[in-house]
């Protein structure tokens, strides 16, 4: 990927989406030519140069500083992962493209942990959403990722391109949209990684909502809340989700889910763990 490309355009529509009354600057209303704040409102809000600003947004990022960056993200009101994206594409490092080229391997010991969780669906994902491990109760819940080729064991192939896979989210569009920003966030810290190259352009060429989600630039790190889901036996669910970076491995994150106690929810995953493995939803990859 054009890392300066990439600079450029995350810049311009991060502007592009602040309206001068957010920052506390007079609106011109009709008057203004440009969606969102003008280049040098924001470098005004930043305390740097017009020119300055300029060639950073052109992709010119090889000798800016953490503090310029720093303020630059404040007045843009990035959020933590979109400050840290900005970061990556403007200063890649040579420790970043080098982990991009390196397999990733799940340690035994996180998949004993994941099977000696009775109760609690659990995988882990690494990067480009690939699919490492999970255990029994997230392969009843989610599908039956040991079926795939382990090249399709993404969640990003899965969530656009696997009709079975789109059933199991209630609130598909949020999910498809996360799933973008989580691969977004990726590109930056790996521009160079051909295999994320090749994925972004088969899901491109397959799903136009893929390819609107993706020029929009939005971007998010992995993290916690709730999800509504449905299975084809149990009905809704809504579970709570956290994630844990593992230890030896950053890029590398577990994912559990749980129900509320006493919940209906509890009930359900209780009667699909009961049944085992036989209760697999249909993933055809």
């Amino acid at each position: 990927m054009d890392q300066r490309a990439e600079l450029s355009e995350f810049l311009r529509l991060r502007r592009a989406r602040l309206k001068p009354e957010d920052v506390g600057l007079p609106d011109f209303g009709r008057h203004r030519r440009v969606p969102g704040l003008r280049r040098e409102e924001l470098a005004q809000l930043a305390g740097v140069s017009v020119a300055y600003y300029t060639r950073l947004e052109q992709g010119n990022g090889r000798n800016v500083s953490m503090e310029v960056l720093d303020a630059i993200a404040r007045a843009l009101r990035l959020s933590d992962a979109e400050r840290d994206h900005l970061t990556h594409l403007a200063k890649p490092t040579q420790k970043r493209k080098r982990s991009a080229m390196r397999p990733q391997r799940l340690r035994p010991g996180i998949q004993q942990l994941m099977d000696a969780m009775d109760g609690v669906p659990a995988y882990v994902v690494g990067r480009r959403t690939d699919v490492l491990g999970w255990n029994r109760l997230a392969r009843a819940l989610f599908g039956d990722f040991a079926a795939l080729p382990a090249d399709e064991r993404n969640f990003a192939r899965l969530v656009f391109l696997d009709d079975n896979f789109r059933d199991v989210y209630t609130d598909w569009e949020h999910k498809a949209c996360e799933v973008v920003s989580y691969l977004r966030f990726d590109a930056g810290c790996h521009p160079d990684d051909p295999l994320l190259s090749a994925l972004v352009g088969e899901l491109s060429v397959k799903s136009e909502v893929f390819r609107s989600l993706w020029a929009a630039h939005h971007v998010k790190d992995k993290g916690h809340g709730t999800k509504r889901l449905h299975h084809p036996l149990v009905g809704d669910l809504t579970l709570a989700y956290e994630t844990l970076r593992l230890p030896d491995d950053e890029e590398q994150s577990l994912v559990t889910f749980h129900a509320e106690p006493g919940s209906p929810s509890e009930a359900s995953l209780r009667l699909l763990a009961s049944w085992g493995t036989d209760v697999n939803v249909e993933v055809r990859g």
